[in-house]
Formats: structure tokens, sequence, C-alpha cells
């Protein structure tokens, strides 16, 4: 399986994203966001977390205009795999790719701690390693991850099973306690905790490793 990472400035989180693909046992290309193409035979696309730009406009804002952004947008419409993390959540939104918003969070704080969060979906092959309904560990680190939405989106997220992970004590205000959405074929996941950063025992958490393992097993059988 044939993964890129797309690597701006202001990325931080593109190293440990490739560390975890390759554990996995991802073939990953780190893509610079001048580029205008993506490597040939790319099956997944993962945008990191980190500040590209500094934030500056909004959050993801100039990043989902940069050069590459085009080639990641054509490679979802193609029904690529596209997994955004933390800034590469407000990325996504940014491109349309998904719906909402990632607003400044309720408490008007940046928040960096391990949260618990429930497992909403496992039809995907983002959530296939996971129980239906179980509660995961993983890291959080953002000022502006208050997810929102009209409520005609809300419901429609809801009831075409779309919600992969909900918050157990919401850090930040979003709305229906949304951590993770998928788009509507399934391909594209958004969220918000950092699955990358919970793989190794010393992270304190390993329960990011089911989602890559079942990421690149279900993409080498497709």
């Amino acid at each position: 399986m044939k993964a890129a990472v797309i690597v701006f400035p202001g990325s931080n989180c593109d190293r440990d994203m490739a560390v975890a693909l390759r554990q996995a046992g991802a073939d990953v290309t780190m893509v610079w966001h001048k580029d205008a193409a993506l490597p040939a035979g790319v099956d997944l696309v993962a945008v990191p977390g980190g500040f590209s730009f500094g934030d500056y406009l909004r959050c993801g804002a100039i990043a989902a205009r940069a050069p590459i952004g085009q080639a990641v947008a054509a490679h979802a419409t193609r029904g690529g795999y596209v997994l955004g993390v933390c800034n590469g959540f407000q990325v996504l939104t940014e491109m349309g790719l998904l719906p909402g918003a990632l607003m400044r969070n309720a408490g008007l704080k940046f928040i960096c701690r391990t949260v618990p969060m429930r497992v909403e979906t496992t039809d995907s092959v983002y959530t296939g390693g996971y129980g239906p309904g179980q509660v995961v560990r993983l890291p959080i680190a953002h000022h502006d991850g208050n997810f929102v939405a009209d409520a005609e989106t809300l419901t429609r997220l809801a009831g075409e099973d779309r919600v992969a992970l909900r918050y157990v004590d919401n850090p930040n205000g979003a709305m229906d306690d949304i951590a993770g959405i998928l788009s509507a074929n399934r391909r594209v996941l958004g969220m918000m905790p950092h699955p990358e950063r919970a793989i190794d025992p010393l992270h304190g958490s390993t329960d990011g490793l089911p989602m890559f393992a079942s990421l690149v097993a279900g993409l080498v059988a497709a």
C-alpha cells in the first residue's frame, strides 16, 4: 500500500504520521506542498497535524489552496483515501472534502492532553480494527478543534453513520461531541485526535495502532 504524507510550512506531525504508516506496513513518500502532483499509484493521502502557514487567516485556509491541494482533491474525487488529522481535518473542511468547520475551543484555550473517545462506527477502513462503541484514549493538541455544522448536516452525519469518533467528555465544545467524521463514500476521514501519537507504549497509549493496522490491511486487500 502506497501512502503520501503532505508537508506544509508549519506541519509538525508529518514525520510522526510517516512512522505510524510505515510501522503498519505502508510505503510512504513525503510530498511538499508546492508539488503539483501526487506520486504515481498512491492509495492514501495523509494530511498531518501542525500549524500550516502559521494558522493565518483561518486554520487550514492557506494550505487548502496550496498547489498540492488540487491533486489531493482530485485523488478524493476519484475515490482515493484521505486521512486528515488535527490541522489536516481543518484543511479537509477548507477544501470542501468534509462538511462543517473547526472553530476556537469553547474554553478559548489550547488543549493538549490524552482524552477518551468512543468509536461510533466500525464501517470504514480506518475504524474497522476497533469494536463498536469501544472507548479509546488518544491525544489531542489544538486551539481550534470545536466542530460546528448546521442542524441539517449534523442530522445527516448521524443518520448516515458518518460520525467516526465522539468525545466521552467533550473537551472543546464540539457539536454532538464529534471528534471525527467520514465523507459520504467513507473514504475520507477527518479527526482532531492524533492516532499517530498513540502507537508506542512510551506514548502512554497504543490505541492508535488498530487504526493504522486496519487502514493498511484494508487498502492492501482492496
